[in-house]
């Protein structure tokens, strides 16, 4: 997984996926992606960034369910859009955090959960019921996808043992271009 350089590989898995070509009307181009990153203060990860400038800024053919979210917008099902949202504050987690079985885990718990929501990614879309991917834009876990749901947050990725898939981005769409589970690990 290169989260600083997009592979010709990766980018061409996308447009397979999303059956788009480069120029495509709803891509975001690259001025919008940098100010985007300016706004923020935060460098999207590869090859995300490169899709959202070239391929397409969101899709209905998904994924996950409802399909991939603009970069900049969040499910209809969000909840309160008055939490300030900070993506250049690093994403608090680096392992799997199931808070309504662990909810001591951390002293300060609230103030952790509210910085899973709110502090270092971007909502990719939403598999319904408040499951929704995220896409982690700083700190540690800069790159991976997580699974952030109403009971607790997970990562996804080969390497966090739920899947067989490839870690970030890329591989994200391509276990779903498989038509595999999500977490399909033995």
């Amino acid at each position: 997984m290169n989260i600083d350089q997009a592979d010709p590989a990766e980018l061409a898995a996308l447009r397979a996926a999303f059956d788009v070509d480069d120029g495509e009307e709803s891509a975001l181009g690259w001025e919008a992606v940098h100010a985007f990153e300016a706004e923020h203060k935060v460098v999207l990860p590869e090859p995300y960034r490169t899709f959202v400038a070239e391929m397409t800024d969101g899709s209905y053919s998904g994924p996950p369910e409802y399909g991939l979210l603009p970069v900049a917008e969040l499910p209809n099902d969000w909840g309160d859009d008055e939490q300030e949202r900070d993506l250049s504050k690093p994403f608090p987690l680096v392992a799997p955090w199931m808070w309504e079985e662990d909810s001591d885990r951390f002293e300060d718990a609230d103030e952790i959960l509210e910085q899973v929501y709110n502090h270092g990614s971007i909502v990719l879309g939403t598999d319904g019921c408040a499951m929704n991917w995220h896409l982690i834009v700083a700190g540690p876990h800069r790159g991976h996808i997580w699974l952030i749901t109403d009971v607790g947050a997970a990562p996804f990725g080969e390497q966090f043992g739920y899947t067989t898939a490839e870690p970030g981005f890329a591989g994200w769409v391509r276990h779903w271009a498989a038509n595999k589970p999500w977490y399909d690990a033995p």
